[in-house]
């Protein structure tokens, strides 16, 4: 029997389909597909199309760009997880000769890199690959432009030096490794290098006239990894349920967790907009929520697929034309429609099964000089401090040792929680590395960092 979580109401449904319909009049799009996922499944599709009677469904491809970087990134990912490089090397220990070795791993999955933006010309987008059949032909005669490590600069050649550090490793082209540990892995068998059928054209249209001509549909050369792909909305939909939990086949939670994280530093413009890039992934605020996914464009084709992790909501958008309907607006809303109308069911609660209770005596409220805090034990057997006034530095803690724990995020990420005992071997004070919280503000005779004045608490005299 289908779950309450895994329906849709029809209210819900028609709201979606109202969404899609309205990006693909207003967009002027030739057609538009769109499938929303919940719960590591797809619980909707859709699509809206200017031909009578050839609505497109999940199984017709569209190209989707840059969200191929996304796959690029995860090859990188497994490499690391199996320690053939670290994200820290420099290029040049594994690919060597490219003239811009200096560069780390992370710095080219993050855009940190300091790379030009884009190949010299003719623009690679709309030209065969074969005019650039070398890294040299992709990076030219100024590759840097910035520092690096300084600033987020997009980068595609950045992600092309990263497509041939994959094949480099690995002993074979990209779009084999590709194929081989990701695509047959996580079954998307209609994601592919080059088109199969069915499969959309795509479409410019004019900017003044309702009428439209095709775009070129042009194989990228050594620029694939950056993007090159088609697909379809049920593939990307399996992929970003993957991106969300993970697959061990492929990458753990935990390095897909890693990859979902600000990876670069954020430019002012960046902030103001809720944008930070990760490691092959854009983290977006919108309507309120974090969006983590990426977005795709080549000419014809636009894509999205963006992930609203705290609502368990992903969507995916993809249309064939060069500009129109602006895929992530159209993706969150649709992230936004179905997390207003049918919030997350909350996971059920349970108490704490086979973990050592010790820790009780470690929770309840405690003092940072005068800022209360509480700190509690929860059934995955995290500690989590929070300021009890609702503002200030919070953090989950994880056992890591006797009468240790490390902190998983935030300011305290990586500190260190340990209570230190009196002789009579009751706790004094919990030590977060460095700072003293105590049971009352300024206890007495805690080893409160300047020490407490001798006359204690007091009025105005």
């Amino acid at each position: 029997m289908t779950s309450p979580e895994e329906e849709l109401l029809p209210g819900t449904r028609r709201a979606l389909l109202h969404r899609i319909a309205l990006a693909q009049s207003e967009g002027r799009a030739p057609s538009l597909v769109a499938a929303v996922v919940r719960g590591g499944k797809t619980v909707w599709s859709g699509a809206r199309t200017s031909v009578e009677g050839e609505v497109p469904d999940g199984n017709v491809q569209y190209r989707i760009g840059s969200i191929t970087k996304t796959f690029t990134a995860v090859l990188v990912l497994r490499l690391r997880d199996e320690g053939l490089l670290d994200l820290a090397d420099p290029l040049e220990k594994h690919l060597p000769g490219t003239g811009v070795g200096e560069v780390s791993v992370a710095d080219l999955l993050a855009h940190r890199a300091g790379l030009a933006a884009e190949t010299p010309g003719p623009w690679w987008e709309r030209t065969p690959g074969s005019l650039r059949p070398q890294l040299a032909d992709v990076l030219g005669d100024r590759p840097v432009v910035h520092p690096v490590g300084r600033r987020f600069h997009y980068s595609n050649p950045g992600y092309a030096l990263l497509g041939a550090l994959v094949a480099q490793l690995r002993g074979a082209p990209w779009e084999d490794v590709l194929r081989r540990e990701v695509l047959e892995p996580l079954g998307l068998h209609r994601t592919t290098v080059l088109p199969e059928a069915p499969h959309a054209g795509g479409w410019a249209v004019h900017p003044w006239a309702d009428v439209m001509q095709p775009e070129p549909l042009e194989d990228l050369g050594v620029m694939a990894p950056a993007g090159q792909l088609w697909s379809t909305t049920d593939d990307l939909a399996r992929f970003a349920a993957f991106l969300a939990a993970g697959d061990e086949r492929v990458l753990s939670a935990e390095s897909v967790r890693e990859m979902r994280a600000p990876a670069a530093p954020a430019e002012a413009a960046d902030v103001a907009d809720g944008y930070a890039y990760c490691l092959g992934l854009e983290l977006r605020h919108q309507h309120g929520r974090a969006l983590v996914g990426h977005t795709g464009s080549l000419p014809g084709f636009l894509a999205c697929l963006t992930m609203g992790l705290a609502d368990d909501v992903s969507a995916v958008v993809l249309a064939n034309c060069t500009s129109g309907p602006a895929p992530f607006t159209v993706a969150a809303d649709l992230v936004r429609i179905v997390a207003e109308a049918e919030p997350r069911f909350p996971t059920p609660w349970q108490p704490l099964r086979g973990a050592d209770p010790a820790p009780l005596e470690l929770v309840g409220q405690w003092y940072w000089g005068t800022y209360p805090f509480g700190l509690r034990l929860s059934a995955d057997g995290l500690l989590a401090l929070e300021p009890l006034s609702g503002k200030g530095r919070r953090s989950r803690f994880r056992p890591d040792g006797e009468e240790t724990w490390v902190g998983l995020e935030g300011y305290y990420a990586g500190e260190r929680l340990r209570p230190v005992r009196r002789a009579d071997g009751t706790v004094s004070h919990l030590d977060l590395g460095s700072f003293v919280f105590t049971r009352q503000p300024y206890e007495e005779g805690a080893p409160v960092p300047g020490g407490v004045h001798p006359e204690g608490w007091q009025g105005i005299g």
